[in-house]
């Protein structure tokens, strides 16, 4: 039983837009129990082969099969805005149709499995980042799938959380596909890699965990590289002793054909090296240059037992001043980074004419209904200095190029809406820079890159984050934990 396939692609072709494939004649098969981690650039079309599962997307020519009977759930990488209003109870029973008569008890077990305990009357926009990444989840465990689909399952989650999701894991006896940046998380549970290739649109299989898989990739990348050197090698001697024999004549001008014919097979044969993603550029993000005490923070609603209770503090933040926020989920965290921002700010006073660069974790500080190039411009300072022309090549900087400006915003990819965000602060100067775990749904590749231009900023700083290894690449001047105040 363990050894049968519970999922199967079979030459698969798939695309959005005429001649834009993301899949080109994809096979694989998955066995039942196996976790199995989705590896690929930025584009690959990891979200869309998740569609493809669940038949939210059919697929151009070939066929998906699923055992007989076997069910799928999911888990997004974000909560949809139209449930933020729904009560937990009104959100479980979304996944049922009819609502079964033990829900409640139902709805216990999952969240007990995902470490949430939080009344079910509570509404879901009430809850912390952390907290709707474990009801997302939880979500999906109630519908007990044969496949579970996770969507970077690790944004948002603090260490407690990741450990807990890890043990869950391990532990699951069904069939589990992952999408996550986080390499450590994914080296804990993997037994096998698929890897979307961007450029080929084929898929490869490998067996093992993760850091050995994608150890053997470089070495294919590396084996594939001195291969097509060879033959190059081979294809530039060739081709200079058939430009030799074709001038002699008679035979050897059959001789110089001969060896044309052989030269063009050598580079049909030559392998297609496969290409690395793009990073972003080097950037950075200019300040306002505001003088005096830009935040001065008196007192924080701290989340306890579910109720939020009023702590005072002592902090004023200069230029230059990097504050880390700290604490566990769902003590208030982004509560108190949004209350910053918001016209209800009670404990907390900043200068007046301070532009304040807010990175919202949920991209609520996007319009998705705008265009790219609209989003853009409306982050633009009147007397900023910055022409459109300029305003393009910041973008394109970010990957952000002329082919997405007339796209919507909510149509972008979780991490094109990121590092959307990251040219705003640019374009926008700001004096304050609020930022709500910045590296959430980024690709690692630039996660270094992030890190510096946020160690470089000149003006005050606010930071959450829950990834430790990119907190150290920051300098921090203030702390203030939550948890422990």
């Amino acid at each position: 039983m363990a050894d049968e396939v519970v999922l199967r692609f079979d030459e698969v072709s798939f695309e959005y837009t005429y001649n834009k494939p993301i899949l080109d004649e994809a096979s694989f098969s998955v066995r039942r129990g196996s976790k199995i981690t989705l590896m690929g650039q930025n584009g690959a079309g990891k979200s869309t082969l998740f569609g493809l599962i669940q038949g939210l997307q059919k697929p151009k020519e070939g066929k998906i099969s699923l055992a007989a009977g076997a069910t799928i759930g999911a888990a997004r990488q974000t909560m949809e805005r139209v449930d933020l209003i729904l009560s937990l109870e009104e959100y479980f029973a979304k996944a049922f149709s009819p609502v079964p008569a033990n829900l409640k008890s139902r709805v216990s077990k999952v969240m007990e499995a995902v470490n949430l305990n939080i009344p079910l009357d509570r509404k879901v926009g009430d809850l912390s980042g952390g907290q709707q990444a474990r009801l997302l989840l939880a979500f999906a465990l109630i519908q007990n799938p044969d496949i579970l689909l996770l969507d970077e399952p690790t944004n948002n989650l603090d260490q407690a959380g990741i450990d807990h999701l890890i043990q869950f894991l391990v532990m699951y006896d069904k069939t589990v596909l992952v999408i996550s940046h986080d390499a450590d998380f994914l080296n804990c549970f993997t037994d096998g890699v698929i890897y979307l290739d961007v450029f080929t649109h084929k898929i490869e299989t490998y067996v093992g965990d993760y850091y050995s898989v994608v150890e053997e990739i470089a070495k294919r990348i590396e084996r594939e590289a001195m291969r097509n050197a060879r033959a190059e090698k081979e294809i530039k001697d060739r081709k200079e002793k058939v430009n030799f024999f074709a001038n002699k004549g008679g035979k050897m001008r059959k001789l110089a054909k001969k060896l044309r014919e052989e030269t063009e097979e050598l580079e049909e044969n030559k392998v297609e090296v496969r290409k690395e993603d793009k990073t972003i550029k080097s950037f950075n993000i200019p300040d306002q240059n505001v003088i005096g005490e830009v935040v001065i923070i008196n007192s924080v609603k701290v989340i306890h037992n579910h109720e939020p209770v009023k702590k005072k503090v002592n902090l004023a933040l200069r230029k230059k001043m990097h504050l880390l926020v700290s604490g566990p989920n769902g003590v208030g965290k982004s509560t108190f980074l949004r209350s910053l921002v918001s016209d209800k700010n009670e404990g907390a006073k900043i200068l007046t004419g301070t532009r304040i660069g807010y990175y919202s974790q949920d991209f609520s500080t996007l319009n998705f209904e705008e265009t790219v190039f609209d989003s853009l411009k409306s982050a633009l300072l009147e007397d900023g200095g910055v022409s459109i022309e300029q305003m393009r090549a910041i973008a394109a900087g970010f990957l952000i190029t002329g082919d997405l400006m007339a796209n919507k915003v909510g149509d972008l990819s979780e991490g094109q809406k990121g590092l959307l965000s990251f040219a705003r602060l640019v374009l926008m100067q700001p004096g304050l820079l609020i930022l709500d775990e910045p590296t959430n749904h980024i690709n690692f590749r630039h996660i270094p890159i992030i890190a510096e231009a946020i160690n470089n900023y000149e003006g005050a700083m606010i930071l959450v984050s829950h990834m430790p290894d990119f907190v150290k690449q920051i300098r921090i001047d203030e702390y203030l934990d939550l948890g422990k105040i």
